[in-house]
């Protein structure tokens, strides 16, 4: 790993005092191949670049049935600095949407397992740390950027990226992958996105940008460490289902991130940011139902 010394490392903190300056989110679903080896690379490198800088990963395992919730558990007694959460069933949004609203940081990184790309923080977390941007995204189809993925994939993101233009108001190159933001600013518009599963990632970046939250792209370089687990088509009718329910809930109701939503106890969302979520209370939080299907690993 290149400067492997100049990357970020967690100091000894107390755990119940959440002072946490990096939260790094990573959905997983069956990676006990690659897991172990990914989690020891990333920490080794955030340990090694600012010694004050304290952060915590935080593996938001979901569904996986090859003893991928098992072994990321046994992880978390060699690196202190990792937890590990626990949905029933595979669904990357929702994954990514816990995860976010656990995490602790100041600052939260939304990574992928098989990338970790230590890269994008270098770059991210300057534009974070002077107050430049309040989200990062890091773009895998802007000028700059270098998207290896096979021929296909890289066809899927020009296809999804020009409907969520078309039909959502999107304005920018890509909306899944790589992320960093203030969490103070953007908690609240995770816990307004409606649709989880496959087009989370996307419903969160549009929410930002019509909040006037400040957007900035930077290019990637995107070299995974190993095929996609899911298959690309299966995820079509999931990903068109959910862009109909995101077309009604956003242009049609002219929903936005600005609306506080009521939570069932009668609270504002934005009074709870601090509180843990359950299963049963993220079902319950829209009065809208949303699409119900299943669904796993999500990058376009």
């Amino acid at each position: 790993m290149a400067d492997d010394q100049q990357r970020y490392r967690a100091p000894q903190q107390d755990a119940d005092s959440g002072s946490i300056d990096l939260s790094v989110v990573i959905p997983v679903y069956n990676e006990a191949a690659i897991m172990a080896g990914a989690v020891e690379e990333l920490i080794a490198g955030l340990r090694g670049h600012r010694p004050e800088m304290t952060f915590e990963v935080i593996l938001a395992e979901n569904g996986s049935s090859d003893g991928t919730a098992e072994k990321a558990q046994v992880l978390t007694a060699t690196y202190p600095e990792l937890q590990v959460l626990s949905l029933p069933e595979p669904n990357y949004g929702a994954a990514l949407r816990r995860g976010i609203l656990t995490a602790r940081g100041r600052f939260v990184i939304c990574d992928e397992i098989d990338l970790c790309d230590l890269d994008f923080y270098d770059r991210a977390l300057p534009l974070l740390e002077s107050d430049q941007a309040d989200l990062v995204i890091g773009s895998k189809a802007m000028p700059g950027a270098q998207d290896t993925r096979p021929m296909i994939r890289r066809a899927a993101t020009q296809v999804i990226n020009g409907m969520l233009r078309i039909l959502l108001g999107f304005h920018g190159t890509d909306t899944h992958g790589l992320k960093a933001f203030q969490s103070e600013r953007l908690a609240t518009v995770a816990r307004q996105c409606r649709v989880e599963r496959d087009l989370f990632s996307s419903e969160f970046v549009i929410r930002a940008q019509r909040a006037r939250i400040r957007v900035t792209e930077i290019p990637i370089h995107i070299q995974e460490k190993r095929t996609p687990s899911i298959h690309l088509f299966r995820r079509v009718p999931r990903v068109l289902s959910n862009l109909a329910y995101l077309f009604y809930a956003l242009r049609i109701r002219k929903e936005d991130a600005s609306n506080e939503r009521r939570q069932p106890d009668g609270h504002d969302a934005a009074d709870q940011k601090d509180e843990p979520h359950t299963p049963d209370q993220e079902d319950e939080r829209d009065a809208l139902p949303r699409p119900g299907e299943p669904n796993e690993k999500s990058k376009s």
